[in-house]
């Protein structure tokens, strides 16, 4: 997948980038790790232009932990 450059094509990739993050999660990958991924750079790009509409990829990180915790994965390393 080519980078999108401008803000209607991150907004129309979102789900493909939260899906993304989903999938690191459930490899256990560590918050150090996923912040160097591409789908943690562009959720923060949607973030800081639009903070009411999309929440830090810190807090969707930490909420998939939560969610794959509770479902039987891994506990997200630091």
């Amino acid at each position: 997948m080519s980078v999108p450059a401008n803000l209607p094509d991150l907004d129309e990739h979102y789900g493909s980038y939260c899906r993304a993050m989903r999938m690191l999660v459930r490899e256990g990958k560590s918050l150090k790790n996923v912040q160097r991924t591409v789908c943690w750079q562009q959720l923060a790009r949607l973030h800081d232009c639009r903070p009411a509409r999309y929440q830090e990829p810190d807090a969707l990180y930490l909420k998939l932990c939560r969610e794959g915790g509770a479902a039987g994965g891994a506990a997200p390393k630091r």
